[in-house]
């Protein structure tokens, strides 16, 4: 397949919000073949929501492509919800919607935050899963957050001093409580330009080269107050016990066929932690893609993605 290529844009032939339980709806969507072979698409974040380009990395041919926005992202209701928000949470709520679909077995394909969801899933559910595909991996552990937090600005100094700068010097030694305050507080005045500078800073990060449509789509009000809000609680009251609990759990998902996708300049999820994915579980195979960083949509990275959905069409 010739090098970045994504499949045509299409629409869904099927729509809907899920109520998951008494506070929370999520919306899904079913796009392709109505026949076709199930894979179900895990968004970043957390918080970060789907986007129709999402639908592009599967043959719509062959595939029966499901996609949904997780509890408070994107269309989701209520937007920026974080009670009743956690990983346990967002796993139950893929068996809900797998049992409302009547599907028995899915493909499995997340990156970044929906890297992490998609271990955490397999790993609980391993019968559920006929593949798993994983893209800029992010394992939620205390020193990935600190990266994100200081790390970045050693390659991104401009974006990450206007993302510690929006504070006032006073809050500046915690950055994730300070930036949780803000975001949690119910006045639009005080959480959304914190969401901006949040996801913004995030986005200017995203990419090897400069990309402002990203950067820009980071500044949407709706995007970036699902993706700041929610990321701060994840990761404030929701890290894993013991922090590397889903590299102890690899034997209960060591026999699905996965492969693991990695930006070599990765700076939002460095390759360090796809490594050690790796390492713990030879089988799954690994490419590295070696002039991009984290974005789904690094050309080089969107191609390993559509070849790999190709490859698994062998699966079933």
């Amino acid at each position: 397949m010739p090098r970045d290529l994504i499949f045509p844009t299409i629409e869904p032939f099927a729509t809907g919000l899920l109520p998951v339980d008494d506070l929370h709806s999520i919306y899904w969507e079913q796009c392709g073949k109505p026949d076709g072979v199930p894979v179900v698409f895990l968004h970043g974040g957390p918080g970060a929501g789907a986007s129709p380009t999402h639908r592009r990395f599967f043959d719509p041919g062959f595939y029966r492509i499901i996609i949904f926005d997780q509890r408070g992202a994107g269309r989701s209701r209520p937007l920026g919800e974080t009670r009743q928000n956690t990983t346990e949470h967002l796993v139950g709520d893929m068996e809900q919607l797998r049992r409302m679909l009547g599907i028995e077995r899915w493909h499995v394909f997340g990156g970044s935050w929906g890297s992490t969801l998609a271990l955490a899933y397999a790993e609980a559910h391993p019968q559920r899963c006929r593949s798993l595909t994983l893209r800029g991996i992010f394992l939620m552990r205390p020193t990935e957050i600190d990266w994100f937090f200081h790390g970045m600005g050693t390659f991104f100094p401009e974006a990450h001093r206007s993302f510690v700068e929006f504070l006032p010097p006073a809050e500046r030694s915690d950055l994730t409580r300070a930036y949780h305050r803000r975001l949690t507080d119910p006045d639009p005045a005080v959480h959304l330009p914190a969401a901006r500078a949040w996801s913004i800073y995030e986005g200017s990060c995203s990419t090897l080269l400069p990309n402002p449509e990203i950067v820009a789509s980071a500044g949407e009000d709706a995007h970036a107050l699902g993706l700041a809000r929610i990321e701060a609680h994840y990761f404030l009251n929701n890290l894993f016990t013991p922090p590397d609990r889903l590299l102890r759990q690899v034997d209960r998902i060591r026999h699905i066929p996965a492969t693991i996708v990695q930006g070599r300049y990765d700076t939002v999820c460095p390759i360090t932690t796809a490594d050690e994915l790796h390492r713990a579980w030879p089988e799954a195979a690994y490419v590295v893609v070696p002039d991009a960083g984290h974005s789904a949509m690094e050309p080089g990275i969107r191609t390993a993605l559509v070849e790999t959905m190709e490859r698994l069409k062998a699966v079933g």
